[in-house]
């Protein structure tokens, strides 16, 4: 399972990067897996302020459909653009081109009350 070191999670499996004055939201590599294969992902809240654990999306799997919550409060200014035509990218790269929204965070002490990725690991065992 892959957790990368630098990032901060939550318990819905959304993970968080901090870059400069905005974060980077995603969702985990366990999310993907338990998924299945991504066939749409469906997210309209751009340039929309949103509280922390709010709805921002919804993603979509032949199995499921579930929705995507924010780490931390904040308004989205960015949608990555790749998923519309290609939302498999969340399954081969969910740390990398499968991001899904770039953040500007209202509270940044928000962010400490995301999990660490000891503690993401024990929440998923």
């Amino acid at each position: 399972m892959n957790i990368p070191e630098n990032l901060k999670y939550t318990k819905d499996h959304e993970w968080l990067r901090v870059e400069g004055d905005h974060a980077v939201v995603g969702i985990t590599d366990f999310a993907q897996g338990e998924l299945g294969d991504v066939v749409f992902v469906e997210i309209e809240t751009e340039g929309e302020a949103l509280d922390k654990e709010e709805v921002f999306g919804t993603i979509e799997a032949v199995k499921t459909v579930s929705d995507l919550f924010m780490p931390v409060g904040g308004e989205v200014l960015e949608i990555n653009p790749d998923l519309e035509d290609s939302p498999e990218v969340v399954n081969k790269d969910p740390y990398g081109k499968g991001w899904m929204v770039k953040v500007k965070v209202t509270d940044p002490a928000e962010i400490e009350e995301l999990l660490s990725p000891e503690e993401y690991k024990e929440l998923i065992g």
